[in-house]
């Protein structure tokens, strides 16, 4: 079954968003988000680009700041399209979500 030209440009512009969300780091941590494992979701459609994400702790004091960030970064990509970010707290974050990379870069063994 071929796929269909929109279906190719998604995953274009799927990747392409994920791209921007790794230059959004945690301040505290130094670490981008993508590799922190904060972002569950995201979904693209003709008019919006909706991310889930979570945080490392519900208390987290960047919560604002990250979610802004998000927006800010998407909509300077998409400036035609609603960006929506949502935080979610299922599943709870766990270091298990991190990459590799950031696992070991934070002190994991």
């Amino acid at each position: 079954m071929r796929k269909s030209r929109t279906a190719v440009i998604d995953v274009h512009e799927h990747r392409r968003v994920v791209e921007l969300l790794r230059r959004i780091l945690d301040p505290e941590l130094g670490v981008n988000i993508v590799d922190l494992g904060l972002i569950y979701g995201i979904r693209i459609d003709e008019d919006e680009v909706r991310v889930e994400m979570t945080m490392t702790t519900p208390a987290c004091p960047l919560a604002s700041y990250l979610r802004d960030n998000i927006r800010s970064v998407l909509q300077n990509h998409a400036p035609e399209k609603t960006v929506t970010v949502d935080v979610i707290w299922e599943p709870p974050w766990s270091p298990s979500h991190m990459s590799e990379a950031a696992y070991l870069l934070l002190g994991g063994k």
